[in-house]
C-alpha cells in the first residue's frame, strides 16, 4: 500500500496573507513609532527588546554575507519551495536569524520564497511545531511549492546556541543573563552556524 498523502501545512489563501520581509520590517518599525511591538502582550520591557532587535536586523541586513558554500548550493537548486517563517518583533533570536533566512532566499534565484507569520496570530500552526513543548521562535517551515506539504523544518536557533541556552537555564540563569550570553554568542558566530545548518538543508532539497 502507498503511504497516505501528506496534507498541506497551510492553505494557499493563508499563505497569501503572510507578510513579505519588507512588510514585516515595516510593521515592526510602525509599531515601534507608537511605542509598541508585535503581539497582544505589550510592556516597556518587550518594547525595549523590539527596539534592540530593529538595530540587530538593520546591522545584519547591511553586513551579513552568505558563505560561498551556501551560494553554490543555492545555485544548484532545481525545485521551488515556500519558506514559512514564524516570528515576532520582540524575539531576540528571530532578530539574529530572520535577516539571514531572507538573504538566503533572495540569493536563490527565485527558488525559495519567504512568507512571515506572527506567532501569536497563528497559534494553531505554531503549536504543531513546538520545541520541547514551548512555542520557541523563529521557526522555519520549508514547504514544497506545488503541494504546500512539509519538506523539512528548522529552528528556533542553531544547535550550539540551543545547547548553550539549555545549559544556562539549567544553571538557574535569569532571562537577562542568558539573553546577554546568547546574543554574545551570535555576535561571535557571525551567522556562520545558522548558515552551516541551513546549508545542509539546502543541499538536501
Amino acid at each position: 500500500m502507498n503511504p497516505p498523502a501528506q496534507p498541506p501545512v497551510i492553505s494557499p489563501e493563508r499563505l497569501a496573507q503572510a507578510y513579505s520581509y519588507d512588510a514585516y520590517r515595516a510593521l515592526i518599525d510602525t509599531l515601534m513609532a507608537e511605542g509598541k511591538t508585535t503581539g497582544e502582550n505589550q510592556s516597556d520591557e518587550l518594547t525595549a527588546y523590539a527596539r534592540l532587535n530593529i538595530q540587530r536586523m538593520e546591522r545584519l541586513d547591511k553586513k551579513a554575507e552568505l558563505t560561498p558554500e551556501m551560494q553554490a548550493a543555492l545555485d544548484k537548486l532545481t525545485r521551488s519551495y515556500e519558506w514559512v517563517i514564524i516570528t515576532e518583533g520582540w524575539c531576540g533570536d528571530a532578530a539574529q536569524i530572520v535577516p539571514v533566512l531572507e538573504k538566503i532566499a533572495r540569493a536563490s534565484h527565485g527558488r525559495l520564497r519567504t512568507h512571515y507569520l506572527l506567532r501569536d496570530e497563528n497559534l494553531d500552526l505554531m503549536d504543531r511545531y513546538l520545541t520541547n513543548g514551548s512555542r520557541s521562535i523563529p521557526k522555519l517551515l520549508i514547504l514544497h511549492a506545488d503541494t504546500l506539504t512539509e519538506a523539512t523544518i528548522w529552528g528556533p536557533r542553531p544547535n550550539e546556541a540551543q545547547n548553550l541556552l539549555l545549559e544556562l537555564k539549567a544553571a538557574g540563569a535569569t532571562h537577562e543573563e542568558y539573553a546577554e550570553k546568547i546574543h554574545g554568542w551570535y555576535a561571535k558566530d557571525k551567522t556562520l552556524s545558522t548558515q552551516q545548518e541551513l546549508l545542509h538543508i539546502v543541499q538536501a532539497l
